[in-house]
Parts: structure tokens; sequence; C-alpha cells
């Protein structure tokens, strides 16, 4: 035992005594910029005014550049309006978009992560949306290829119940009137000079669909991806500012007051059937659309099987929470001045704002023409649900006929053509991927 311990003892001494130098060492060289350089006291506080968010607004010829989520190849070098005013403009509005989020309660849950990251990506000289920055990588993960919006309609597929529209079919046809607005954009898109294809990507935003909007811009219209995800999700959020007065103006008052009947009872076996035949006819005549009516039909098959409640309490709670979070953030990178405040931005959103209005107005029109011919008149404001803005549009029109009559119920009824115009706008959507 004592000469075991002698051996171990002599080992461990001989392993001390190596010397270090044995042991091959990689060369460590120093460069000059590891080199430290003694400054006065004057020099640092220099060093640290040049590196402040004030210097860099203040000095517009310090040759900040860009941050691009797509590389530094793309970098270019600030102009001085975009790296002093036009951010001082984009700060303003993001402070405009919180008002809205927290003191008008208008879609929170969209335009607090947008506007915070429409806050982050003006910070100077921090590059948040590089390829390497937060937003930038976030942008990248899940906006830039498509995935978020995928993983959106999922999460939507499994809140959505297609009761009400299965109970009064009829109110699909005010779903796909409301995508008129899609196509009446398209055209002016072209008129004022866009292409075929960006002027695809841009009309689609007349739907009020954020991830289909994405969805599509990524296939058709890669650089213009940006500005169109921007508007989108802006007037999604706005939807409360923009129907109102849109439905005020083509309804009149006794209109608005219309009571509408209670519909049948769906039976289970309905809701389960339906989102698989959707996603059949999708596969045989638009499969460039399966994408989205595929996850947006296995969000709801699951929902409708009442099988499998933990994956479906997932897809309506986590998932699409934790999605909302990145898609608002990385949607806001792009509210920067130098991608925000430019012609072209401002062109898409003007469009898009006559789109979704266009189509807002063709869904209520729609239903005033409906009445004509229906024993039982159904309340002209649910056209308005039609744009796909789920559930958003379909709350408004509750409230609006609240306000005329009070009591007056409309969101299910609203929910019927709020499902169809999903459905519609992913339809369109794949339209315009089959002819572009």
């Amino acid at each position: 035992m004592k000469l075991k311990q002698i051996i171990i003892s002599i080992l461990f001494a001989l392993l001390a005594l190596t010397p270090l130098s044995a042991a091959p060492s990689a060369e460590v060289t120093v460069t000059e910029e590891q080199v430290y350089e003694p400054k006065t006291m004057s020099e640092l506080a220099a060093s640290f005014w040049n590196k402040t968010g004030i210097k860099a607004i203040v000095d517009t010829d310090d040759g900040e550049k860009t941050a691009e989520s797509k590389g530094p190849e793309y970098k270019r070098d600030m102009n001085a309006f975009e790296s002093s005013l036009g951010r001082i403009i984009m700060i303003f509005i993001v402070f405009i978009l919180f008002y809205l989020a927290i003191s008008k309660n208008f879609e929170p849950l969209l335009l607090i992560p947008i506007g915070f990251g429409g806050l982050l990506a003006n910070v100077p000289l921090a590059g948040m949306g590089d390829i390497n920055g937060m937003l930038g990588i976030i942008y990248n993960m899940g906006i830039d290829n498509g995935f978020f919006p995928l993983l959106i309609f999922m999460g939507v597929g499994a809140m959505t119940d297609f009761g009400p529209l299965l109970s009064n079919p009829k109110t699909a046809i005010l779903g796909g009137a409301a995508q008129f607005g899609i196509f009446g954009s398209l055209v002016g898109a072209v008129l004022i000079g866009f292409s075929l294809q960006d002027a695809s990507a841009i009309s689609i935003i007349g739907g009020a669909d954020g991830p289909t909007s994405i969805f599509i811009a990524n296939a058709l219209a890669p650089d213009m991806l940006g500005p169109i995800a921007v508007a989108a999700y802006s007037y999604m959020a706005l939807v409360p500012v923009i129907q109102p007065p849109i439905m005020r103006a083509l309804t009149t008052k006794e209109e608005r007051r219309i009571v509408m009947k209670k519909g049948r009872d769906v039976h289970k076996m309905e809701k389960l059937v339906f989102p698989i035949v959707v996603l059949m006819l999708a596969i045989l005549i638009l499969p460039e659309s399966t994408p989205l009516i595929g996850a947006f039909a296995f969000g709801n098959f699951a929902k409708e099987s009442g099988v499998v409640d933990r994956l479906s309490d997932t897809m309506q709670n986590a998932l699409i929470n934790v999605v909302t979070i990145f898609l608002g953030l990385g949607v806001g990178s792009k509210l920067a001045a130098d991608k925000f405040l430019v012609l072209e931005t401002l062109g898409i959103m003007a469009i898009g704002l006559i789109a979704f209005a266009g189509g807002t107005a063709m869904g209520v029109i729609m239903a005033k023409f409906m009445n004509r011919f229906l024993k039982e008149p159904i309340n002209p404001l649910i056209g308005a649900a039609g744009v796909s803005a789920v559930p958003m549009s379909a709350r408004v029109v509750s409230k609006v006929g609240a306000e005329e009559r009070p009591g007056n119920v409309l969101l299910m009824h609203a929910m019927g053509p709020n499902v169809a115009g999903v459905i519609g706008s992913a339809v369109a959507a794949g339209v315009l991927l089959s002819i572009f």
C-alpha cells in the first residue's frame, strides 16, 4: 500500500516539474488594436461624447451607416435627414403607437411590440437591425423566410370557430366581396408605376391580413417585404380607427339597428369536416395557397377534434403569443427612419390604406345588396368584417352595432364573414402566386 502511494507521489512530482514550454502552445500575437494607448482626460471625454446618441443625432456628417438585416454589403451612409430629424419623427410616431395601444386600447398585442421594435430600430449606433443585431436576428429568423406567418395562421386556426359561418353560409359572400380591395388596389398600384409582381404583393394589404401579406411579399417582392409588413400590421391594428367612419357613411341608422336572429346549432361533425374540405379544395385548385390554408386548417382541426387539447391550447396561447412578440419586434425593425420615411414606403402605405378602405366598403355594400333579396335582412355592418383582421373587425362591428341599439350583439354574426375573409385572403394570395 505504501509502495503504491510512493509511486503515485513520484508521478505527481514529475508532472509538476515538467516545464510548461514542453506542451505545444499557440503563438499569441499582439495586434495594434490590442495595444492600449494612454489618453488624457479630455481625450477620454471626447471619445465618450463621440459614442453618445446625442452626438449621432446632432452630427449629420459622422459617417454612420444604416442597419441592414441582409448583411453589411447592403449598408450605406445615412443622409442628414435620416440620422437626425428622421429619427426624431419616427420616435414621435412610435409614441403615438404607444398612446393608441395603452390609452385607446387599439390592439395593444400588435402595437406594443411593433412600437418598441420601431423605438429600438431608431437607436443611434447600436445596429439593432443589423444581421447580428437583436431585431435583425428576429427578422431573418421568421419574417424574411415567411415562417412566422404560418405559425400565426396555425394559432388563428386553433382559435377560430367556423360555427357562425356554417350556420349562416351566405355570410361567406361578404368575406369574398371584401377581397375587392385587394384586386382594386392591384390595378391602382400598376397604374402609378409598380410592376405586376410588386403590385400584387402590395395589394394583399387590402385584406388586412398581416401573415398573408408577409407570405406573398416574400414570394413576389422580397425587396419590399419590410414596408409591406409594416403597412399590413399597421392597418390591422388601426381597424378601430379606419372602419367605423366607413361603416357609418355607407349605412343608415335604421340599417345599423337591424337585429339578426341567432343561427342554428352546428353539429360537431360539420366543424370537423369543414377545415379538411377547405384544405382539399385548396390542394386541388390553388396549391400555392396551401401553406397558409394548411396551417390554418391544422390548427382548427386540432381544436375541433377534441382529443389534443394540450396541443390546441399551446397553439391558441403560448405559441401564438411568443410568435406575436417576435413578429411585432421584427416588423418594428422596419420603422427605422432610413427605411420608413422614403417615397416607396409611403406610397405602399397609401395604396394599402385605399385597399383596406375599399375592402371594408365593398363588404358593407354587398350586404346592402343582399338585403334586397333576403326575407330576413342582415345588418350591413357585418359586411365590414369581411376583411380578414380576425377577430378585430368583428369586435368593431359589434361595438358600432351596440352603439346604435344597446343590447344588439353582432359579434357572432360578424365572425361568419370575418372567418370567410381569412380564407378569402389566402385564396386571393394563392391566385396571385399562381398567376405571377
